[in-house]
């Protein structure tokens, strides 16, 4: 697949500090990206530095291609951004605002164009209303929809979902999975790792301004181990009947007993529970979260 975004041996410094330390990763078409990392990592520098609203010190930044330092004009045509949260006219309706954006884009966007953007953001039931009356999801989804209007090949979020209530989080979610099967890559900054966690093909993890894990999403899930939660009739009495089974990696804590193997024992360890007159109350795979992870890999151990 080919490179959105390409950045090579970035660095940025601020006064004194060296915020953003010889960054480098790739986002491919039709591709989500998770950018995670603890408070005070670089994060928004990094962001701010891909969208040109600083300028880096060293290294280049490819969009599509196209050098974002020697060619900016037709690197930055290609990136829509919501940075911290989208401003508009509140006395004004959604469609109004949109339309102010499109008399200043530098390419001609027709009506069609515009009709498929609201749409492709579950906002043509609202766009007549004024953004005044929208929630917080409404008008993080008319950010979106004024990113979009100039067809970029890359999305750019910083904290999208900051503030949103559950709906909204499914809908923002929703709909970032909807850009990317139509193609748009998506690179995107969230305190939010479980929204993260269900839309993000990649994940990039910087910490004090270095990347320190590239890891795609399946890569952390077949990395989980094969952790079997029961919930029995009776824990102690399962236990022993498991160990003479031949399960070697159990431990009981409170009500549940948990069981380790190196493979997908389930339909086993049912079978064998309710031969032996057992009663399987609850039955779970435990898969590592994102969080965990996160916090294994991060060296502040939180966000």
């Amino acid at each position: 697949m080919s490179n959105v975004l390409e950045l090579s041996n970035i660095w940025k410094r601020i006064g004194k500090k060296m915020i953003i330390k010889n960054v480098a990763f790739t986002v491919e078409k039709g591709q989500i990206v998770g950018l995670l990392g603890p408070n005070g990592a670089g994060k928004t520098t990094l962001i701010r530095v891909i969208v040109a609203l600083m300028q880096l010190d060293q290294g280049n930044i490819m969009i599509n291609g196209v050098s974002l330092s020697k060619e900016y004009k037709d690197a930055i045509a290609q990136v829509g951004a919501i940075i911290e949260n989208p401003e508009f006219y509140n006395y004004m309706t959604g469609y109004d605002n949109l339309m102010q954006y499109v008399r200043m884009a530098r390419k001609k966007i027709t009506k069609a164009e515009l009709d498929e953007v609201i749409k492709a953001v579950h906002l043509e039931n609202n766009i007549d209303q004024k953004v005044k009356t929208y929630s917080l999801g409404m008008r993080q989804r008319l950010g979106v929809a004024q990113a979009l209007l100039h067809k970029p090949a890359l999305l750019v979020l910083d904290e999208p979902m900051n503030g949103l209530d559950p709906k909204g989080m499914r809908e923002f979610r929703d709909m970032m999975l909807t850009l990317r099967d139509q193609g748009i890559s998506v690179l995107v900054s969230s305190h939010q790792l479980s929204d993260i966690e269900q839309i993000a093909d990649h994940l990039v993890i910087i910490q004090k301004g270095e990347v320190t894990h590239r890891v795609s999403m399946a890569e952390i899930q077949k990395g989980t181990d094969n952790v079997v939660e029961l919930v029995t009739t009776d824990n102690t009495a399962a236990e022993k009947l498991l160990t003479a089974s031949g399960f070697t990696n159990l431990r009981i804590d409170g009500e549940k007993l948990f069981v380790t193997t190196a493979t997908d024992t389930r339909v086993e360890l049912a079978a064998l529970l309710v031969n032996h007159g057992i009663g399987l109350l609850q039955l779970n795979q435990k898969v590592n979260s994102l969080e965990e992870v996160f916090l294994e890999w991060t060296e502040e151990g939180g966000l």
